[in-house]
């Protein structure tokens, strides 16, 4: 019985050295969520088109419950003041300008008070479009025994053109674009090469215990026998 019990015990050995590397790779992998990114809106409309003003605002909480809501404010230009245009609260929303009647659309957030993404879509933009617009969230945390709450504004300066031109900066994106994806694949290509040649190397190294024991294993049972022999 007792070569049996050292078999046992370099099989378990073996596989704890073969599962202790992949366990290190999954522990330094970064997790899967999801992110919130705040983006810059297009600023450049081109007439009788629709056109997106993005405003997103992440919460520096993810984590915590909470609810938002957006508020759209225009200043054409010329004009000195904001006009309220658009508001989104508990998923409803109000065009809030005879200007905009049926050109504006909610293009942020779905089937959630939680907003981040407080985007709307113009549909037919005139050049009467031109000027800035804010974008006002105000958000609510809600903690256990408290709620705290919070706002951000961003403004956004637009431009309507006859025909759309594509700028520099846009191409230059575009370019560090493909860069970071095709970085990201190396990389993890990289990775996937690392993990593997740990693991092989792990199994080796195991095989090579495990056979090692068993050799001092059956050694130790050949002299056993041996002297068991010469006592008769």
């Amino acid at each position: 019985m007792r070569p049996l019990r050292g078999s046992c015990r370099g099989r378990v050995s073996a596989l704890r050295l073969l599962l202790l590397p992949a366990l290190l790779c999954a522990l330094h992998a970064p997790l899967a969520r999801a992110a919130c990114v705040e983006v810059d809106s297009d600023t450049e409309a081109v007439a009788g088109e629709g056109f997106k003003l993005g405003c997103i605002s992440c919460k520096m909480r993810g984590e915590v419950p909470a609810s938002a809501t957006v508020d759209w404010y225009f200043r054409s230009k010329g004009e000195s003041e904001f006009v309220h245009i658009y508001n989104y609260e508990d998923e409803t929303p109000t065009i809030m300008d005879d200007r905009f009647d049926d050109r504006l659309d909610w293009n942020g957030s779905k089937k959630t008070t939680d907003l981040q993404d407080g985007s709307i879509y113009i549909l037919n933009v005139t050049y009467n479009d031109t000027g800035t617009y804010r974008c006002f969230f105000n958000r609510i945390l809600t903690f256990p025994y408290y709620e705290f709450h919070t706002n951000a504004t961003k403004h956004i300066t637009i431009n309507v053109v006859a025909k759309a031109t594509r700028g520099m900066a846009s191409i230059l994106s575009e370019v560090m674009m493909y860069v970071s994806i095709i970085g990201l694949q190396v990389w993890l290509v990289v990775e996937m090469v690392y993990c593997y040649r740990k693991i092989a190397a792990a199994g080796e190294e195991a095989l090579r215990e495990s056979a090692a024991e068993y050799l001092a294993i059956a050694s130790e049972s050949k002299d056993n026998c041996a002297g068991v022999q010469v006592a008769e």
